[in-house]
């Protein structure tokens, strides 16, 4: 006979990001952004149920006990899911326009990406990057997909500066879209495990020069992604959900 669903694993109404610790019996102080959705998006006050996770301690059901116009009080009632280990994948892009970038972080963030990283490539057209806006959109997207983490997003920097600084024992794969690489998933099979990268060039593909250069990296694995040419957003989309199929979480119990 089949067990009836326990109500603590329903998905929850509101999932909420906050940096503070959690316990049961913890008052947790809900920021201006988590107010707002909570009063005048969801319109909920003193008394609903939410859950909170910080990327460390687990999810948690709360307790609203007071939502103000700019602020909101919760209590911590107990746990609902234990933290677990998530795959290691980061995400290096070179930054595009605003509404390609978005999409670029929520979907990333989506498929499990533990860090993105924006790279400044010779055709990378935007010379800007508001890293608290990609933040926000980062937090969003986890709130929504019920991951138990949010990624890291590191400020922009020079492609051969982040070459330069690689850690050691993570292994790069980088899609390029001039022919030379072998196709990710037969990458992918081939490799060895550990903790692993993907690098998306900008709309415009790497320069000649940057393909050379980062055929000269041991821990750099050049790969295709098909016969197509995948707009920027696309082509992370595409290789990130290879990726996990290969190496991700996908293959285990969703919310365990």
């Amino acid at each position: 006979m089949t067990e009836p669903p326990d109500p603590d694993d329903a998905p929850t109404r509101a999932r909420l990001f906050v940096t503070v610790a959690l316990a049961d019996g913890a008052p947790v102080a809900l920021d201006a952004r988590a107010t707002h959705y909570l009063r005048n998006v969801l319109r909920l006050g003193p008394g609903a149920e939410i859950a909170l996770f910080n990327g460390r301690d687990g999810e948690f059901r709360a307790r609203l006990d007071a939502v103000g116009k700019h602020a909101a009080q919760a209590t911590v009632l107990a746990l609902r899911r234990a933290q677990r280990p998530e795959p290691d994948i980061w995400l290096l892009f070179a930054p595009v326009k605003r509404a390609r970038i978005d999409l670029i972080v929520e979907k990333a963030t989506e498929l499990g990406v533990a860090r993105l990283v924006p790279v400044i490539t010779h055709r990378t057209a935007v010379a800007r990057v508001n890293l608290e806006r990609l933040a926000s959109i980062a937090i969003e997207a986890a709130e929504q997909c019920e991951r138990l983490s949010v990624p890291a997003v590191a400020a922009p920097a020079p492609l051969d500066a982040v070459l330069a600084g690689w850690p050691a024992g993570r292994r790069l794969f980088a899609a390029d879209e001039a022919g030379g690489g072998v196709p990710l998933g037969a990458a992918l099979q081939g490799a060895q495990p550990g903790p692993w990268a993907l690098l998306i060039g900008p709309e415009g593909g790497f320069a000649d020069a940057e393909l050379d250069a980062l055929r000269q990296f041991q821990f750099v694995t050049p790969v295709g992604l098909g016969p197509r040419v995948l707009r920027a957003d696309t082509a992370v989309t595409a290789a990130l959900a290879v990726v996990q199929s290969w190496i991700g979480d996908w293959a285990h119990p969703p919310r365990s």
